[in-house]
């Protein structure tokens, strides 16, 4: 239910009591408090243990559909018009996320309206209508982000899930998480009864509760989620992709007028552990997500002015171009390494795609120099204040801590990292988890076959500008258009965007 506040994820079911303490998070692995008691707002967030991953095959996208009929949709209580206009006079609402692993229902309530808000929610999670005109209507918005709006509206989105599905085919993970289109359509009210009851139980919830509440809330939401069904769900095993050897190109024939590229590999870090704060400093310096400081947004946009941005990620990073900080409840055992870069112009789409590499691989093979690392050191201790300034926010990096074991807070232990990683960390983490002869290439874009035919031959791809540039920029440029690529013809596919996400 997309709704003026936005929201939570369903998990489990909780047992014991817990003691609210003062305004930090107190966690377990059933039930994870943010007490904040000047905050006037209530902030659920109910993680259930399930996702795409648990996607039976040929019903790819029935996690996120049965997460949608639970907050899209009728109640046993009320029908779904009739939930918005409940909804609408308390300034609120709740919704689901689905990623991978994790499924999230959120939601926000004013403390004055949750006597009216409250049962509302209770009804979706734990009385969910499944009527057949909610399923069709949730079947055809998915179809048409798949059909339309993730073909023909965002190359972005479109060669960044195109990057998924080629670095983890064969896998759980292999999928997005809207399915295909065939398998959408596929998709039955028994179909989403079955997953619901199958993974929707009492064992395979984490309650998140942050804001103004008090203890007799916690009660309450154990008490109505033990009505659940006994049982915890089963997730797959850790997804683990085959080997990549060499550079792959996958690429989408499209007519576009600029060309869109990812570029990613598979990494076993995870946060919590000194080596991922490590990355995240040397990711930093490389792309900060919208950050003009940070090094590949300087070579690629600020020198040459080639796109709108150029970023790095060591985690999984949903909805790059609407988000400004790192998303919370995305959390993945199997994590991977991208970098995104943004639209280039076709005639230069060569030439930037050496220049990310290019750049990447000097940082691989020589490290950080230290006046880099201390720039950018610095600049993190700051920055990852600005990561969650909400209760909901910090509630659900809470949960996401549980997720991924880390005694204590990530966001405590990432400013902790950051007074005393040094640059032999760095660069230690650096060799040991990021590598450039072995790695996947996205790419949308026209003439697509010539593109191909450039790339296998290591032609040349000299650039031009329509304004003058500094000497050292063109010198630069005769160095980056001959760098070598080393892609075999075998290792390049095409694509027809009209096929893309359709079985």
């Amino acid at each position: 239910m997309r709704a003026l506040m936005t929201a939570l994820m369903i998990a489990g079911m909780l047992t014991g009591s817990m003691v609210i303490a003062g305004e930090h998070i107190v966690s377990g692995k059933k039930l994870v408090l943010l007490p904040v008691q000047n905050d006037p707002t209530i902030s659920f967030r109910l993680w259930f243990k399930t996702g795409s991953q648990n996607d039976p095959a040929g019903k790819e996208g029935l996690a996120a559909i049965t997460a949608a009929m639970l907050t899209d949709a009728s109640t046993k209580a009320n029908n779904y018009e009739v939930i918005l206009d409940k909804l609408f006079p308390l300034a609120a609402g709740y919704d689901a996320s689905t990623s991978v692993e994790m499924t999230v229902v959120t939601g926000r309530i004013h403390k004055d309206n949750l006597a009216e808000y409250y049962p509302l929610l209770m009804d979706a999670l734990l009385r969910p209508a499944f009527k057949t005109e909610d399923l069709d209507r949730i079947k055809s918005q998915v179809l048409n982000r798949l059909e339309n709006s993730l073909r023909y509206s965002s190359d972005e989105e479109l060669g960044k899930a195109l990057l998924y599905n080629s670095v983890y085919a064969g896998t759980p993970y292999g999928h997005i998480t809207s399915g295909t289109v065939q398998s959408v359509k596929s998709i039955t009210v028994d179909d989403v009864k079955s997953f619901y009851a199958k993974h929707f139980m009492r064992d395979n919830v984490v309650i998140g509760l942050g804001g103004g509440y008090d203890e007799g809330l916690i009660k309450k939401l154990q008490n109505d989620l033990a009505t659940l069904p006994a049982g915890a769900g089963s997730a797959p095993p850790v997804s683990t992709p085959a080997p990549l050897k060499g550079l792959h190109v996958a690429m989408i024939e499209k007519d576009a007028p600029a060309t869109a590229i990812s570029i990613g590999f598979p990494i076993s870090a995870h946060r919590g552990s000194r080596d991922w704060y490590a990355l995240a400093i040397a990711t930093s310096w490389l792309g900060e997500h919208r950050n003009s400081a940070s090094h590949l947004y300087q070579v690629i946009r600020e020198k040459r002015g080639l796109n709108y941005g150029d970023y790095a990620y060591i985690e999984h990073f949903p909805n790059g171009g609407r988000m400004q900080m790192p998303p919370q409840n995305a959390c993945r055992h199997q994590q991977i390494f991208e970098i995104w870069i943004r639209p280039v112009p076709n005639e230069t789409r060569h030439f930037a795609l050496r220049a990310a590499v290019r750049e990447f691989t000097r940082l691989v093979d020589n490290g950080m120099t230290n006046e880099d690392f201390t720039l950018t050191r610095n600049f993190l201790k700051k920055y990852v204040l600005h990561y969650a300034p909400t209760t909901m926010e910090r509630l659900g990096y809470a949960l996401d801590d549980v997720f991924y074991g880390i005694d204590g807070s990530h966001l405590e232990k990432f400013r902790a990292a950051m007074e005393n990683i040094t640059l032999k960390d760095v660069n230690a983490a650096i060799r040991k988890y990021w590598q450039h002869e072995n790695m996947q290439i996205a790419i949308v874009t026209k003439d697509a076959q010539t593109f191909k035919d450039a790339l296998v031959t290591n032609a040349v791809s000299p650039i031009t500008y329509k304004t003058p540039k500094p000497d050292a920029v063109l010198a630069e440029d005769k160095q980056i258009s001959t760098f070598p690529l080393k892609i075999k013809a075998n290792n390049v596919t095409i694509l027809p965007v009209a096929d893309m996400f359709e079985r």
